[in-house]
């Protein structure tokens, strides 16, 4: 893993289209967002807008259409094809939002369906709906949840999204649930307000020590010649370490690169 073939994706702010569809292919289209990705989220599969809002968005060539309610390794493939008929340049990929029960029943089979899926999309709001549970601190209503689709994104080898956190005036419950996505595996969190996205960003980027860590932690077992186990500071270093340790530099590496 490199910072050319990794792509961080720390925060995806939700913007709305001020309710006209050429607005959002509009600003797909501007190249006003640097190197930041762009998506159009269109209405889900089987609503009259559907079809309309996907030719649109393919036509537009976002990085990625997100797509909402997601539910079987099926869908996915219909909408692969559907954007290959209208023509969606390679480069856009689909995002799948993951928001019912089906859905995470089913999250394996959707995570590996199609090459050209690269992102799940946890939608926590419809999920907490569907479950009949509660918004709660620590959201031990979604952990089973948000644990079976981390472990079908990893699998897959494609990367996943945390749901947005409600409250936009709750900077301290916003940076908890941001550490709680992290530290269970998450690549970045949705986000509903731009205030949110400089404390999102913060969380989800590798510190300055941790770093420093990993780059000597690399260079040890490169000076090792490979010997398979080194000790660095007393800890004993094996490779999974080494490629955890990589990890952390492409994504300084990526950051730094993109802003």
């Amino acid at each position: 893993m490199t910072a050319d073939t990794y792509r961080p994706r720390r925060s995806v702010l939700y913007v709305p289209g001020t309710n006209e569809r050429a607005n959002a292919c509009a600003a797909a289209a501007s190249g006003r967002y640097g190197g930041r990705e762009v998506t159009i989220r269109v209405n889900g599969s089987g609503t009259a807008w559907h079809d309309d809002d996907l030719a649109a968005a393919c036509a537009a060539g976002p990085d990625g259409i997100v797509v909402p309610k997601v539910d079987s390794a099926d869908e996915v493939r219909e909408l692969v094809a559907a954007m290959e008929r209208h023509g969606a340049p390679e480069r856009t990929r689909l995002w799948a939002m993951v928001e019912t029960p089906r859905a995470v029943l089913a999250v394996g089979e959707i995570a590996s369906a199609a090459p050209r899926l690269a992102v799940l999309v946890m939608g926590t709001n419809d999920l907490v709906k569907e479950l009949g549970a509660r918004h709660v601190p620590g959201r031990e209503p979604l952990l089973t949840s948000l644990s079976l689709a981390l472990l079908a994104a990893r699998r897959a080898g494609i990367a996943i999204l945390d749901g947005v956190y409600n409250d936009v005036h709750d900077l301290e419950g916003f940076e908890a649930q941001c550490r709680q996505g992290r530290d269970l595996g998450f690549d970045g969190t949705t986000l509903i307000h731009p205030g949110q996205v400089d404390p999102c960003n913060a969380v989800f980027a590798p510190s300055a020590q941790e770093v420093e860590d990993a780059r000597e932690l690399v260079a040890a077992w490169e000076a090792s010649s490979g010997a398979g186990v080194v000790t660095h500071h007393g800890r004993m270093v094996e490779g999974l370490h080494v490629e955890t340790a990589r990890k952390v530099l492409a994504t300084d590496e990526a950051i730094r690169g993109r802003g």
